[in-house]
């Protein structure tokens, strides 16, 4: 079910929503995993013996910590020095182009803990032995009950691997430079999803992990993932009886070296050095990826990056009186450079100087606000207060738009307001410099009527001579 789902949100292109993760938040989940897969190898890599281990992160520290008298001086040499070879083998260019590090340290750790009988733990130790025959085929029991009750959960799992997978290819994208098919991702996992069950497989994601290690290692193309999953298979029918061999440590030292790389230490500190919204978002991302789980970074993460990005929105929008009237007094001419909190764009000299001509010849009876940044619902809040401070005297007010690229139903609905009260006092209202989106959706609104086609105009000097007429 989860699969038929994942090549139905595929064909219907909605992988490409993945792009509206921020990269705050792909940053601070990678480096959360970063430091879960390191975690989870700590008691291998020392060879500990925990009684029991949970699954969240703090109870995992507690476990290693009660077991720290268990630690294995023979597996702790082995993961060093598995993690010393692995470090230094990119130094070897002629070499570590052809042949991965990691391979080279399971092969020779392997005959080495075997030569010497070391008392490590190994795979067939802990796993027992590897099964070298698949299971055979067979179709699932289907029936309507059992679709209803299982749907809510076919749902989730879609959704998560979903995320997963796309964020494993994000972060392949990162690392090697390239970029993935979306779509085409997840009518990939729906298919591997449809197909797993069928051999008794448990739900198939990309894993970043894997992902991570496939690339360190020189994976550059969907090539090296047929060859891992060859590889696997061969593993499990051909070398199975070998691979229970293997010792534990020296596959904890290769996934060590790979929270490393994926940790992103020279990413975090720019974060850092930058704005104080993008560092929380991060550390949001970060730490529920560490202490919940990643599904609770994503949705938590993009709540926050909202609504910073909205702050941020309504701190760089304004709404400015261009023409301070003689008429007003002081304290009316304070209130309302306090309520529009004007932020200038940077201007060449030429056009600082063309809006400066246009503002002289504004007439007295003739009153120009200047809408800068999107007019929408966290903004209107300061369109409003400068309209309050409107004075009856004036006989026409134009909305100078040049500045206002997005308008909103929130916006719509103070123009619509704003209408209501101009013909209230017998003002008249006009709009200038208006851009595509905002005039689309007031002509779809039907507000160009009720403002009156007249009314809007292309520029601010046509505004003005029309105001004329």
């Amino acid at each position: 079910m989860a699969g038929i789902m994942l090549i139905l949100l595929g064909a219907f292109k909605l992988g490409g929503l993945i792009k509206f993760i921020p990269y705050t938040i792909v940053v601070g989940f990678t480096a959360g995993i970063a430091l879960t897969i390191f975690t989870s190898q700590i008691g291998d890599f020392f060879g500990l013996k925990p009684t029991n281990v949970p699954g969240d992160f703090i109870g995992k520290l507690i476990a290693y910590i009660k077991a720290a008298p268990t630690i294995n001086p023979y597996a702790v040499s082995i993961a060093i020095i598995s993690l010393c070879i692995v470090l230094l083998w990119p130094k070897i260019p002629v070499i570590s182009n052809k042949i991965p590090g990691s391979l080279i340290v399971i092969i020779l750790m392997t005959i080495i803990c075997q030569v010497l009988h070391l008392p490590i733990e190994t795979i067939g130790s802990r796993y027992g032995t590897i099964p070298t025959v698949l299971p055979a085929p067979q179709l699932p029991q289907i029936s309507l009950p059992l679709i209803q009750e299982l749907f809510p959960v076919a749902i989730s799992i879609a959704l998560l691997g979903a995320i997963e997978s796309l964020l494993s290819a994000v972060v392949a994208d990162g690392m090697i430079g390239a970029k993935h098919d979306s779509n085409m991702e997840l009518i990939a996992q729906g298919a591997a999803n449809i197909i797993s069950p069928l051999f008794n497989g448990i739900p198939a994601t990309g894993a970043i992990a894997r992902t991570a290690t496939n690339i360190k290692n020189g994976g550059r193309t969907p090539v090296s993932g047929i060859v891992h999953a060859l590889t696997l298979l061969l593993i499990m029918m051909l070398f199975g009886k070998y691979a229970v061999y293997i010792p534990l440590c020296a596959l904890a030292a290769i996934l060590v070296s790979v929270s490393w790389n994926m940790a992103g230490f020279s990413t975090i500190k720019m974060l850092f050095r930058g704005q104080k919204s993008d560092m929380t978002v991060f550390l949001v991302s970060f730490l529920l990826t560490v202490f919940i789980d990643l599904t609770a970074a994503i949705e938590v993460g993009l709540i926050c990056a909202a609504f910073f990005f909205i702050k941020k929105m309504v701190d760089l929008s304004s709404v400015t009186e261009l023409h301070s009237s003689k008429n007003l007094n002081n304290a009316q001419k304070a209130a309302i450079q306090t309520a529009c909190q004007f932020v200038s764009a940077a201007k060449d000299d030429s056009e600082e100087t063309d809006r400066e001509s246009q503002i002289n010849t504004i007439p007295d009876h003739i009153l120009v606000f200047e809408i800068q940044g999107p007019l929408f619902f966290g903004t209107i809040q300061k369109f409003e207060q400068a309209l309050d401070l409107m004075s009856d005297q004036y006989q026409i007010l134009i909305l100078r738009m040049q500045d206002t690229i997005y308008l909103d139903a929130g916006g719509l609905h103070v123009l619509e307001t704003l209408c209501e009260t101009c013909r209230k006092r017998h003002i008249r209202l006009m709009i200038a410099d208006i851009h595509t989106q905002p005039y689309m959706l007031v002509h779809k609104y039907g507000l160009h009527e009720t403002i009156g086609k007249e009314n809007i105009c292309g520029s601010l000097n046509e505004a003005l001579e029309a105001a004329q007429l």
